[in-house]
This record gives structure tokens, C-alpha cells and sequence, in this order.
């Protein structure tokens, strides 16, 4: 795990490195800067947290790793590869895509949404349809769902839906931007206690996106605290408690933790 010294604020990094961001700047348009001089080395097989405010860059950050978006300046490599200039299908296929919501198609069956991506690459029927149970099983959910459409599920359901659809292709990587927050607190727990569940048993890296401190020291093992498009710090989470860098951050562990 990467780690950073309090004192020094020099990161000691890992070897195996899952998302990289160089130097990294954006805008849109105006003087302000969404991202300005991002650098960090994310882990392999850990989740990440991201926390900030809106308008901090949080999302920005996330759709600069599959590509939605690009770098004004700057390069972000994921494993260790810059991001392509073309095949990108083929790229994001290996990157999973949770958001807030669900984010599910309305007009397809629960089991379609989650095996769209796989019918699209063309696994075969059966392929799709173990993979599919699989993830059934991992997420708690029964095949009674499959037929039916998400406007007949809660609000948890489908938010565990999404999680299958963005885990279908098995990927190396998954980018979550603020997944959970739609779901109620009692429904939010139990969803935490299954993807740090099926998080260990996919052994997947994980980027979180989240405003919540709470949730992000629950689910992650590394924490990165942004603000005007700046890292504030970024450490292991027991250590960003500890020693707040900033009162920026210290307000942030005291009123969320």
C-alpha cells in the first residue's frame, strides 16, 4: 500500500500500481481549474477513496481514468499503460461502472442490463448466464428478479444490480462514483458488508468516489482528500484520521466520523 509520511509528506509507493495520475490538469472552459497538478499512485487490489465536496473534481477524476474525458495536460496510465488514443471499447471493457442510482436501462430486464456488456463482446448464452448467477449469489439476490425491470425492485436491489453489471467482464478495475448515496442508511449497510464481500472475492481495485467520510473509511483501505481540484493529503485512512494535514481535513474527520 502506498503511504505517506506526516512530517515529510513524501508518499512511500507501492510497486504494483493501479491508476496513475501525472501531473495532471483540467477545465472546462473557464480560468478555474477542476483538477489542478493531480499526482497519485493508486494500489493494485485495495479500494480507494476519493472525498471531497461537490465541485471538488471528484468525478472529473473518475471519468479521466475511462476515458469520457481527457487531460488538458498531464497523463494518467492505468496499469501501468497510458490511456489509448483509440480502441476504447475494448479499453473500458475492462474498467466496471457503478454510479449513483443505479444508473440502470428502464426498458430492459434486470438480467439484461446486467449481461448487456457480455452479449455485446459475445460470450456465449451459457458463459453469460453462469456468470450472471454468479454474481446473483455473490450480491444476495434471487433469480425471481432476472425477468423483472428495475422500476419493480428497491432501491437496494437495484443498486446490487448495477454492482453485477459493472462486474460482469470480471475487470481488473472498478470506478464507483458515489454508488451508495441513494440507497437508505439501513439498506446502505448491508450493501457495504457485500461489496467488501465480493471486493475480496473478485479481487478487484476499486476507485470510491464519495462525499461521505464515513463510508469512505468503512470501504477503503487508502484515502485521498480533494478540494479546488487539489490533493489535500492521501495516506492510508487510519493515518489521514490520525493527522489531519489541514483544518480543512480535520473538520472533515470531525463532523463525519
Amino acid at each position: 500500500m502506498t503511504t505517506v509520511s506526516p512530517s515529510s509528506g513524501q508518499a512511500q509507493y507501492p510497486e504494483e500500481i493501479c491508476v496513475e495520475f501525472c501531473e495532471v490538469e483540467k477545465s472546462f472552459g473557464g480560468e478555474r481549474k477542476i483538477l489542478d497538478g493531480i499526482n497519485l499512485r493508486l494500489s493494485t487490489g485495495t479500494t480507494t477513496a476519493v472525498v471531497g465536496e461537490s465541485g471538488s473534481g471528484k468525478t472529473t477524476l473518475l471519468q479521466l481514468v475511462n476515458a469520457v474525458l481527457r487531460p488538458d495536460l498531464g497523463e494518467v496510465r492505468v496499469f501501468g499503460q497510458p490511456i489509448p488514443q483509440d480502441h476504447l471499447v475494448s479499453f473500458r471493457r475492462g474498467i466496471g461502472y457503478a454510479v449513483q442510482g443505479a444508473g440502470l436501462f428502464p426498458h430492459l430486464s434486470n438480467r439484461e442490463n446486467v449481461e448487456l456488456l457480455a452479449k455485446l463482446s459475445g460470450w456465449a448464452e451459457p458463459t453469460r448466464k453462469a456468470r450472471y448467477l454468479q454474481l446473483l449469489a455473490m450480491m444476495g439476490l434471487d433469480d425471481e428478479i432476472s425477468d423483472r425491470y428495475p422500476h419493480t425492485i428497491s432501491g437496494g436491489q437495484q443498486q446490487r444490480v448495477g454492482l453485477c453489471r459493472a462486474l460482469m467482464l470480471q475487470p481488473r478495475l472498478l470506478l464507483l462514483d458515489e454508488p451508495f448515496s441513494a440507497v437508505d442508511p439501513i439498506t446502505r449497510v448491508g450493501i457495504y458488508e457485500t461489496f467488501e464481500q465480493v471486493q475480496a472475492q473478485e479481487g478487484v481495485s476499486a476507485l470510491l468516489v464519495t462525499h461521505d467520510m464515513r463510508e469512505a473509511a468503512r470501504l477503503a483501505d487508502y484515502l485521498v482528500i480533494l478540494a479546488g481540484g487539489r490533493v489535500l493529503q492521501q495516506g492510508m485512512v487510519s493515518d489521514v484520521i490520525a493527522a489531519p494535514a489541514d483544518d480543512y481535513v480535520q473538520m472533515l474527520v470531525k463532523e463525519q466520523l
